[in-house]
């Protein structure tokens, strides 16, 4: 499963995150070591907020992420949430809800198409 973790951070976050950013960056370096985090990074124009991307069997590994951060210990993070996230196009995507009853939608359209325009025989 995969897993999105949203940081809200404090207005100056980019300056005052430079004391612990060296602690921050190994933990992101250990946990995408373990497969864990996927992606992560700040936004940009404003930088008001991050996102990291986790993949493991339940929110446990983000949780433990989130209470290790230094942005999260000394107060850079003003808010975080973690959703789950259903990933249906890319590496590790997950078969879409839909994709049987597309697939079968999507043929007997074509079928249907064949049929109607084909001459007879």
């Amino acid at each position: 499963m995969h897993y999105l973790l949203f940081y809200d951070v404090v207005p100056d976050y980019a300056q005052r995150r430079l004391p612990w950013r060296s602690e921050h960056l190994r933990l992101a370096s250990e946990a995408h070591e373990r497969g864990e985090l996927l992606l992560g990074g700040a936004l940009a124009d404003p930088v008001d907020g991050a996102v990291l991307l986790f993949q493991g069997d339940s929110p446990a590994v983000v949780e433990q992420f989130v209470r290790a951060d230094p942005y999260v210990r000394n107060g850079l993070v003003r808010a975080w949430r973690i959703r789950q996230w259903t990933v249906v196009v890319g590496p590790g995507a997950t078969l879409p809800a839909c994709a049987a009853a597309c697939a079968t939608e999507t043929t007997g359209a074509v079928m249907s198409y064949v049929t109607e325009r084909s001459p007879a025989v």
